[in-house]
């Protein structure tokens, strides 16, 4: 992979979850780990489709390629400009591609 093939910026964001002090509801806030530049490219097949709880959902999975990092994993989210902002979870990943050169994720959105 080369530097000219991350194609799409990705914003990576790390859960943070408080409690309200006044209700004792819990508060989710998502923090902004990096804001880098990545290779996103579909899997295909692209789509799925399900029905949950009498709705129907469709998923669609990409890949994300980007230079190496270990302050990355699983817990966090993707959202990436395409051309609007689109958040992703991720499902699997990261893994190592060269000697810490590369990774790769696989990232997944759901919609109703």
């Amino acid at each position: 992979m080369r530097a000219a093939d991350l194609n799409h910026r990705v914003l990576i964001e790390r859960k943070s979850v408080t409690q309200d002090a006044q209700y004792g509801t819990e508060t989710v806030v998502w923090a902004t780990v990096a804001n880098l530049w990545a290779n996103v490219q579909d899997v295909l097949p692209s789509r799925s489709e399900a029905v949950k709880n009498g709705l129907a959902t469709a998923t669609s999975q990409t890949r994300i390629r980007m230079r190496f990092r270990n302050d990355l994993d699983s817990s966090m989210r993707m959202t990436i400009n395409r051309p609007a902002p689109v958040v992703y979870q991720i499902i699997s990943g990261p893994a190592e591609l060269g000697r810490r050169e590369w990774m790769e994720f696989v990232v997944e959105r759901s919609t109703a």
